[in-house]
């Protein structure tokens, strides 16, 4: 089960590390906002299999991670027919 731990927080850090170094593509930055939701998810599935309790919460918890996906993707499709790409610079509506 240690393994499991340390394999979480080792997606956790990474998601937000290439989150924090990935500043300049829009799409990139809500790639790794989608792996952070995934690693704790994972952090939750992990949490609830410890404490042997049901895993009805962490379906909830993914349902509002793939409404929280389909709306940063279409607030990019939105994006990129305004501005024509998605660098985070160009946009000068956000500022």
């Amino acid at each position: 089960m240690l393994i499991y731990i340390y394999s979480s927080i080792f997606l956790s850090i990474s998601g937000m590390l290439v989150f924090a170094l990935s500043r300049k593509h829009l799409l990139v930055m809500l790639l790794s906002l989608e792996f952070i939701m995934v690693s704790l998810y994972f952090n939750i599935l992990i949490y609830l299999s410890e404490l042997s309790y049901e895993y009805f919460f962490s379906m909830i918890f993914l349902t509002m991670s793939v409404c929280e996906g389909a709306l940063g993707l279409a607030m990019l499709v939105l994006m990129i027919r305004v501005h024509g790409n998605d660098y985070i610079l160009s946009f000068s509506s956000l500022w």
